[in-house]
């Protein structure tokens, strides 16, 4: 799997940074005409995952181990939880925390209400409301259901099975000895290049909110394009030295750090902004979550014709493709480390405990975003005159947001170290796990193609960079749908093959029970007998003369 999945990612980066025009047409184009045309699939089989995710972890699969019976969970509960966590969202937390809550704000999505004016935006609380629980929508239980298939039936297949780690062994229930041959590659090739496409977008993202906080600290005056590809270069370098270091010391270390750096700077927000104000807000936006997810999960926003389709292009489509597209790699990293755990422990482990930490990080920054602009002097949200409406510089929003705040220069700086600690973690882990498809399985595949993946990883992102241009984010965002497309096929198989192996252990395992408690009950019946032939020899002796059973 090697080398195709090397050439078509070497071919695509020669190709976007020799012919950068050319390629930024291709990717309007796509955009354009391919994109608005799979919000529908996306937004129904993304649903069907979380509904086959809580099934599998509730119901009576739950008790099936993802290893030998008398297998141990090799990662404590802390380290394990911090690197999902670190893996599963990464950058994208720290990009989007405040920019996303209040772009829901300035500009609501078609149907749900008007934008806020300069006179109104203090009284527009329904739509503060809303904005923070169409962010839940897009980062709750419906990405990490994504990760729960690809996860455990990688797990199942590798600890269960015994199979090498690869996507194509999850398959085996529906494919049979055919994942050996030509199919099985293609299976492998297709997640190696999306996980390369679904990381490098999260380089990207992480690098323009880098180049953004320089700029911001008068470190570097105006970045360029040029100015993030060199911070691209110099932060894979990085990542590249972590990977060779292996998941028990670099990514580990790196990840528990994220954890504690990333809790630090939320704490901090927490309790230098308006503390009750977040906290209440918290707990509300989770009961207004869980009121409207069930309509969330379905809307098309088809009733709100070109504008609602245009919405859910730029949002809800690119979310589910970007969590697809990612799911190889995340799902693949979850499965190596989770040896030991049960289908219920995997299930809310991985579905539960990091929904409730990332709703937390976006009401704290969603929320103090919002106090600032609606109960407090604003800036971060920008007015036009001309075109009478707010808007808010994604890459800057959280920037704004600390500079309000005690210490906010400092506090920047600890920002854009948190980013940059993400972007060295997406990367080695990706790595990681793109070189263990690539070297056929092998758990621990050798060092110098970890250091080919890490810097593929890198300059594919600045490749994205590059023929993007001034729309680097619509590139970014674009490519993630597009390369998540061919996989999501290969996840509605996953879930059916999962199902089908349960189903297999779970008869297997019935059907063991039922001649256990049959061998118990014969035993039973048999030491009845024998007691009560005794107790009849025993009043023959005694001349009763009477009758034994």
């Amino acid at each position: 799997m090697f080398l195709p999945a090397a050439g078509i990612i070497l071919a695509f980066v020669l190709y976007a940074t020799i012919f950068p025009g050319n390629a930024k047409d291709v990717i309007s184009d796509i955009n354009s005409e391919v994109v608005g045309s799979v919000g529908w699939y996306y937004t129904a089989i993304v649903a069907v995952f979380v509904v086959f995710s809580l099934w599998v972890g509730i119901g009576h699969f739950g008790d099936i181990k993802l290893g030998k019976n008398e297998d141990k969970a090799e990662f404590n509960l802390g380290s394990w939880l911090a690197m999902l966590f670190a893996a599963g969202m990464g950058i994208g937390l720290v990009f989007w925390g405040v920019a996303e809550p209040l772009t829901h704000f300035a500009a609501p999505r078609p149907g749900v209400g008007d934008a806020p004016d300069q006179e109104t935006v203090s009284q527009a609380a329904e739509q503060a409301q809303q904005s923070l629980v169409q962010t839940f929508m897009h980062w709750g239980f419906h990405p990490w259901a994504i990760y729960v298939v690809v996860g455990l039936a990688v797990a199942y297949a590798v600890h269960r099975k015994g199979r090498p780690v690869s996507i194509r062994w999850a398959l085996e229930p529906v494919l049979g000895d055919r994942v050996k041959g030509g199919l099985g590659n293609a299976i492998d090739v297709i997640a190696i290049v999306g996980t390369l496409f679904g990381v490098a977008t999260s380089l990207g993202l992480g690098v323009m909110q880098i180049s953004a906080g320089l700029d911001f600290l008068d470190w570097v005056d105006d970045p360029s394009t040029t100015t993030q590809v060199v911070l691209i270069i110099l932060i894979t370098l990085v990542a590249t030295i972590s990977v060779v270091t292996g998941v028990k010391k670099g990514i580990k270390w790196l990840s528990n750090l994220n954890m504690g750096l990333a809790g630090s700077l939320m704490i901090f927000v927490l309790i230098a902004g308006p503390t009750l104000f977040l906290l209440n807000e918290f707990v509300t936006s989770i009961g207004a979550y869980l009121q409207n997810v069930v309509q969330l999960s379905f809307d098309t926003g088809a009733m709100q014709g070109e504008a609602g389709e245009a919405w859910q292009s730029g949002w809800t489509t690119f979310y589910w493709g970007w969590w697809i597209s990612w799911a190889p790699f995340v799902g693949i990293f979850i499965a190596r480390i989770s040896r030991g755990r049960t289908v219920r422990e995997f299930v809310l482990g991985v579905l539960l405990v990091p929904t409730l930490l990332t709703f937390f990080w976006f009401a704290i920054f969603g929320g103090a975003g919002l106090y600032r602009e609606m109960f407090s002097s604003g800036g971060i949200m920008s007015w036009s005159d001309t075109d009478e409406a707010f808007s808010v510089d994604t890459n800057n929003a959280l920037f704004a947001l600390l500079d309000t705040l005690p210490g906010g220069a400092f506090v920047a700086g600890v920002a854009i170290l948190l980013i940059v600690l993400f972007f060295v973690t997406s990367s080695d882990s990706g790595s990681y796990v793109v070189d263990m498809l690539a070297s056929g399985g092998d758990p621990n595949p050798p060092k110098w193609s970890r250091v080919f993946w890490a810097v593929a990883e890198g300059a594919v992102a600045a490749a994205l960079i590059i023929a993007g241009g001034s729309d680097s984010l619509v590139a970014l965002q674009t490519m993630a749908i597009l390369i998540a497309l061919p996989f999501s096929f290969i996840m509605l198989a996953m879930c059916y093959a999962t199902i089908k192996e349960f189903r297999r252990e779970r008869a297997v395992y019935l059907a063991h029970q039922r001649r256990v408690q049959t061998q118990e009950l014969t035993e039973k019946v048999a030491a009845a007998i024998d007691a009560g032939n005794g107790d009849g020899d025993s009043g023959d002796t005694g001349g009763s003369g009477g009758k034994t059973l």
